[in-house]
């Protein structure tokens, strides 16, 4: 490919498996302030992977209000959800920059009793989904080339059960005392979101991440086998008759169910980060879940090293990922402040010199 690219030309192509001109570095979302430095690092090639959504959802019988708090010195939101049969209240934080992507953490869940159950089914089954593609096409345009967008899909119900609704301790309990409960509203959310994988299969977008986070100390082989892989075949299904790419975010320890994901049909991964972070390298990785696209995340604990380090990491997550097709070095978490200027520039540069495709050792 002789032509030069744009990031979200490259990006795309990587994605389509064509052999580009060089491996990609991409932040997904932005995981740095806009700034002088922030745009020089896009100027030198650094892509932006960015979340569009392209349907809304609404619930016609369901309200929610959000109100400001300060829970232990600390601001929070309440939120409550108010529904003909109930209502559940949950308290988050949350955490990061203003300048740059956020996220939230739960400091109370929507679940406290088994009378919740009846709330949960009851915004399950009001939920409606609708497209919303407008908005997609216009923030590619606002874009113009520099960053490449995706969209997000549900991920597994009982995951979110799991911890969004729950927390794993009550979950704990709840699983081994009121299971049939817990199964019945996997059943019923499942069974609600179909109609939004059918609108994002015809949607303006190509590349598909459905939910993910999935951690093996928790969610254990037995429910991934149970209640994951069927919502993967299950999304596939439809994803891939629009023909999307589907995907998934498996940041977490990933050798338990290493061969599982190989053989799903997962067309990439989001954010698997090799080891030192993890319990798998990135040439295990290559080597299990060969013909899938890897987004990965530079491992973060190596941003806190020094130039040299981090230059040697990046050269031999390469060289490990040879000949580097279907292979793009990512930033998925955020990275502190007096971290990521040293640290994005020696990946870029990095990338730029030594991720030429095909990749061969010697050039490493």
């Amino acid at each position: 490919m002789n032509r030069t690219l744009t990031s979200e030309q490259r990006i795309e192509a990587v994605f389509r498996g064509e052999m580009v001109d060089r491996v990609p570095f991409a932040l997904k979302g932005w995981r740095a302030p806009f700034c002088g430095q922030e745009r020089l690092l896009r100027n030198d090639g650094m892509g932006i992977f960015e979340d569009c959504p392209v349907f809304t959802s609404t619930s016609p019988h369901v309200t929610t209000e959000t109100i400001s708090c300060v829970e232990d010195g600390t601001p929070c939101t309440r939120t409550i959800v108010r529904t003909p049969v109930g209502e559940i209240t949950s308290v988050s934080r949350t955490m990061g920059d203003d300048r740059i992507d956020r996220t939230s953490w739960i400091v109370e869940h929507f679940f406290k009793s088994p009378e919740d159950y009846k709330v949960l089914m009851f915004i399950a089954g009001d939920a409606r989904h609708e497209p919303a593609y407008e908005n997609y096409g216009r923030r590619r345009a606002q874009m113009d080339g520099d960053a490449y967008l995706k969209t997000g899909a549900p991920g597994a119900a009982l995951h979110e059960i799991m911890i969004m609704f729950m927390g794993v301790e009550t979950f704990s309990f709840e699983w081994a005392e009121r299971r049939d409960e817990i199964i019945a509203l996997d059943d019923a959310m499942t069974r609600s979101r179909r109609d939004a994988y059918r609108i994002i299969a015809a949607s303006p977008a190509l590349v598909v991440c459905a939910g993910g986070n999935y951690a093996p100390e928790v969610l254990g082989m037995e429910r991934f086998r149970e209640f994951v892989l069927p919502h993967w075949e299950e999304a596939a299904g439809i994803l891939h008759e629009g023909g999307k790419l589907l995907g998934s975010h498996l940041d977490a320890n990933n050798r338990l169910w290493a061969d599982e994901i190989g053989t799903s049909p997962l067309d990439w991964i989001e954010a698997f980060t090799p080891a030192p972070d993890t319990d798998m390298t990135m040439a295990e990785a290559r080597a299990a879940w060969a013909g899938k696209t890897l987004f990965i995340n530079f491992p973060s604990s190596v941003h806190l090293s020094s130039a040299e380090e981090i230059e040697d990491a990046t050269r031999k997550l390469l060289e490990e990922a040879a000949p580097g097709d279907r292979f793009i070095i990512g930033i998925t978490e955020n990275v502190p402040e007096h971290c990521w200027r040293e640290s994005f520039a020696t990946i870029l540069r990095t990338c730029n010199e030594y991720g030429r495709l095909p990749i061969h050792s010697s050039r490493i």
